[in-house]
């Protein structure tokens, strides 16, 4: 049976770090007030000089040189992105020339949070489909650019940043024991739109647009919505929380990430967090959360890890791997 393993990791960050307490000449707010609320006290912001394509790149650059490969050896580049450089051509096709790669393909997927998701559950049917041996998955956002700065429900939620991922087709013995993608669970239902969404788009309204939320009715939503999918792809993989080694969960807000965890019966010491130093990056943040807990040496081959998103729309989606 052929499996979706991952070969590198890979991440890149804006330079510039804005804490909490920058806010506090912006809008009205503090950092007790932030933390207390979201869990985060800082994240990275985009400067001029940096777009979703660079730090997109970057990260793929990392990942590539985590797998020990080159360009010459992928088949496919996915970006995950609500923030692309343009309206098109995609950034993954961007990400493709900046990498010097003349062959394969390269794409966008748009789920806004959920984007990373739905990105390596798609690599994944088309590793297991024969159409690619190996893709570069790539979550990759510039959110600071689609903030109200004077909106301070929204935005000392956000951050930029970009993680990438090399899968690459490995035979397995079709059990749990596999290394590689082994479930997955994907949802959405568009009668949320309302709540999460940004106002402007080049279909609409010809501009670029403003993020805006509902922030108490995406918490209402979010935890019952997040352990569906799990409970779902759990199904699939013949698994149960007790089985996980690690959770890497989105990184939208500390109190969502541990009522999921709690609800899921998965033990603190499991969750990998990052939203503290990162903010949410959107379909960034899982891949974001993957890179630093594979590099603080947490997550080790042959870990069974649970990752899973919820974003704008509403999507949400839950993948089980093992390392």
């Amino acid at each position: 049976m052929i499996r979706s393993v991952v070969r590198g990791i890979g991440s890149a960050l804006p330079r510039r770090i804005m804490t909490n307490a920058d806010f506090e000449g912006i809008v009205d707010t503090s950092d007790e007030w932030i933390v207390q609320r979201t869990g985060i006290r800082q994240r990275h912001i985009a400067g001029e000089d940096e777009t979703t394509a660079s730090l997109g790149e970057a990260a793929a650059r990392a990942a590539l040189g985590n797998a020990g490969l080159t360009v010459d050896d992928i088949d496919l580049i996915l970006v995950a992105t609500s923030t692309p450089n343009n309206t098109f051509p995609a950034t993954a096709v961007d990400i493709q020339n900046r990498l010097g790669m003349r062959h394969g393909f390269a794409f966008d997927m748009q789920a806004v949070c959920s984007g990373f998701v739905y990105a390596i559950t798609t690599a994944d049917l088309y590793i297991r489909g024969g159409l690619a041996k190996r893709v570069l998955v790539i979550g990759a956002e510039t959110f600071s650019r689609i903030l109200d700065w004077t909106d301070r429900s929204t935005c000392v939620l956000f951050g930029d940043g970009a993680g990438a991922l090399v899968l690459e087709a490995s035979e397995g013995e079709g059990t749990i024991a596999d290394r590689g993608i082994l479930a997955s669970s994907l949802r959405s239902d568009g009668a949320h739109k309302d709540k999460l969404y940004v106002d402007g788009g080049p279909g609409t309204s010809g501009k670029v647009g403003h993020l805006r939320m509902e922030g108490r009715e995406v918490f209402k939503h979010a935890v019952g919505m997040i352990t569906d999918v799990i409970e779902a792809a759990y199904a699939g993989a013949g698994v149960t929380s007790d089985d996980i080694d690690w959770f890497v969960p989105h990184q939208a807000n500390k109190r969502i990430i541990d009522a999921s965890a709690k609800k899921l019966g998965i033990a603190e010491e499991k969750v990998v967090t990052t939203v503290h130093l990162h903010g949410n990056t959107s379909a960034a943040s899982v891949p974001l959360a993957l890179s630093v807990a594979v590099a603080d040496g947490r997550i080790k081959k042959g870990d069974l890890v649970l990752l899973e998103a919820m974003g704008g729309g509403f999507t949400w989606g839950a993948v089980i791997l093992r390392w």
